[in-house]
Order: C-alpha cells, then sequence, then structure tokens
C-alpha cells in the first residue's frame, strides 16, 4: 500500500513536472492580439507558410488534432509573410478562403510544392496552377487582386506581427498565448502545450 501511494505520489510529482511553462513551453503576449471567434469559442491560430516543409509535414497532425478538438475551440490559419515574396502565397490561401475550396484544395497546394516541386510563388504560377484545378482563371485573378484579398493579407501579417510569430509552423491560443516547436522542442508537443493553454483560456 506505502508502495503505491509512493508510485502515485512520482506520477503526480512528473506530471506536475512536466507541465508546460509559461516563457519555456510557451509565451503570454504583452498585449492581446485581436480575435475573430464569437464570444464562448477560443480561437487556436495556426500559422504556415505553403513553401515551409515544416508545415507540410505538421498538416496531418494538425487536421487529426483539429478533428478532436473540443466543441468550443475554433481554428484558423493564417498565412505568414516575413518578406514580400511570401504574400503572393497568403492571397493563394485567402483565394482559396473566399472561393470555399480550402477543404478541396488546401493539401494539394502542399502537394503541389513539397511533392510536385512546382514553383507557387508568382500570381501567374499561382493562377495556372488554380486553373488546373478546375478554378476559372479570370475569375481567381481577380479575386487574388482584389482590395478585399489585399487587406486579408495585411491583417494577416499584423496578426503575426502581434503574436511576435518568429518561425513556422507556430500556434497563437485566444489572444494570449504562443507556442512554436521551437518553445514547446517539437510540434507534436506543441499541440499537447496547446492543449493546456486551452484550458488556460478557458479559465479565463
Amino acid at each position: 500500500m506505502a508502495a503505491a501511494s509512493l508510485g502515485a505520489l512520482s506520477t503526480t510529482a512528473l506530471a506536475q513536472a512536466q507541465a508546460p511553462r509559461a516563457g519555456t513551453d510557451f509565451l503570454v503576449l504583452d498585449k492581446p492580439a485581436p480575435v475573430e471567434a464569437p464570444a464562448g469559442k477560443i480561437e487556436v491560430v495556426e500559422f504556415f507558410w505553403y513553401s515551409c516543409p515544416h508545415c507540410n509535414r505538421f498538416e496531418p497532425a494538425l487536421e487529426e488534432w483539429i478533428n478532436k478538438a473540443p466543441k468550443d475551440v475554433v481554428v484558423r490559419r493564417v498565412p505568414v509573410s516575413f518578406r514580400p515574396d511570401f504574400e503572393p502565397q497568403q492571397r493563394l490561401y485567402y483565394v482559396l478562403e473566399a472561393m470555399n475550396k480550402v477543404e478541396e484544395l488546401h493539401k494539394k497546394v502542399f502537394l503541389a510544392i513539397h511533392g510536385e516541386k512546382q514553383l507557387l510563388n508568382t500570381a501567374e504560377l499561382i493562377a495556372a496552377w488554380a486553373e488546373k484545378q478546375g478554378l476559372n482563371k479570370v475569375k481567381f485573378l481577380e479575386m487574388y487582386n482584389s482590395f478585399g484579398i489585399a487587406t486579408k493579407a495585411r491583417k494577416a501579417t499584423q496578426l503575426q506581427d502581434a503574436y511576435k510569430v518568429d518561425g513556422v509552423p507556430a500556434l497563437g491560443v485566444g489572444g494570449r498565448f504562443y507556442t512554436s516547436g521551437e518553445l514547446a522542442k517539437n510540434m507534436d508537443r506543441a499541440l499537447q502545450v496547446t492543449d493546456y493553454l486551452v484550458v488556460q483560456a478557458r479559465k479565463g
């Protein structure tokens, strides 16, 4: 009985020792970042870049996590732009979103870049790819060059700056917390840290 109690105590102590720590496994934002989730929902933001091999590898794990996420969690994907040449892929994502094609084509963009080694880094190359996926090229380019898509791309970069994203993939929680593979040591653990942060966000 004493041995069993000691074992339970050791397990509890170990669990406490391994609990995610602010400043080590995640960061607490000095100033809250804007959220789009409705009241009563907790927003989790995935910051990504289509040309990032780590983001490509992370996608299946993220998708599995999204499928199991609690009902009060809302996941938002946000394409980053560390340099001006990232913007074409930001716009690509938001055009797919506007055309309700993210579910159908998001993974195909990763496949085109990382599996088929296509260069999707200019408006023309992206539009040609979109046409091969059955989208109207003229309509696609019209949306790609629209004020609305430019605004979404700009807001994505502003959110990236608000969370102080320094690499991708990375995750923001509730406008208050930030974690990444670098902080959590790998992206599988970053998802575990995100689970912990969702609970913290739920507590308010």
